[in-house]
């Protein structure tokens, strides 16, 4: 192939160009940001099943104190009418006081049983509550610290997609300057080989893999035309000849 001796030192710009795109790429993808917010959302999505459990939790007791605290009014309200026909004299039959008496204090027995039921319920609720207002906080935390970090990211992606694309308008500047046959090598090469197609022959050694030439290619290369595109012979890639060439 050949080419002009400056379209090829242009392959030269156009790879340094393309090597701030491949790092800017790379900086956007890997900012520090971006693994800390996922970890902040998969904290936040831990914190709502967490809430969720929570407050199903206190409605669950709630219910269970409702109905225990029904129990206890049902058990009151039988103690207090079989207090009242016992007061009221209207039982006679000291068998049937006696019964009547009995019947009392077991009533009485059981609702004192139903209420430490209720008032142990009533502990379990306030923990319960008192867990919920603890995710709830770390909650909210988190959020503000996952939003300091998504405008942190926000503003560093803004940093890097302006310099992208001055660099991008360079780098179509000059593109233009690389014939298209020499381009589209480049290119391929680019895909080849880590997005490197080209590199300098810089005393006596190839840029693109650092391996120096032996003898035999440094005279192939020396004898070569000007305008002749020439390859390293172990990477394959282009080599730019400079005034550094060691040649």
């Amino acid at each position: 192939m050949k080419a002009a001796p400056q379209a090829q030192l242009r392959l030269i710009d156009l790879q340094d160009l393309d090597s701030s795109l491949d790092r800017l790429a790379h900086r956007r993808r890997t900012l520090p940001e971006l693994a800390a917010i996922e970890r902040l959302e998969a904290r936040l999505t831990e914190l709502r099943d967490a809430i969720v459990a929570a407050e199903t939790e206190v409605g669950d007791l709630e219910r269970e104190q409702r109905k225990a605290e029904q129990d206890v009014d049902q058990v009151r309200a039988r103690a207090d009418r079989d207090q009242k026909r016992l007061d009221s004299g209207q039982v006679t039959s000291a068998k049937d006081l006696s019964g009547l008496q009995a019947e009392i204090e077991s009533l009485n027995r059981r609702q004192a049983d139903l209420e430490e039921v209720v008032l142990e319920i009533m502990e379990r609720t306030e923990e319960a509550e008192r867990t919920v207002a603890a995710l709830r906080g770390d909650r909210e935390s988190v959020q503000a610290e996952l939003a300091e970090l998504v405008q942190r990211r926000d503003a560093a992606q803004q940093e890097i997609d302006e310099e992208s694309g001055t660099t991008s308008a360079a780098r179509t500047a000059v593109a233009k300057d690389v014939p298209e046959d020499l381009l589209a090598l480049y290119e391929k090469l680019r895909g080849q080989f880590g997005g490197v197609g080209a590199a300098k022959l810089y005393r006596g050694s190839c840029q693109g893999c650092h391996l120096a030439l032996n003898t035999v290619d440094l005279n192939r290369i020396r004898a070569a035309a000007e305008d002749e595109v020439v390859r390293c012979e172990e990477c394959r890639r282009i080599l730019v000849r400079t005034p550094e060439s060691g040649l």
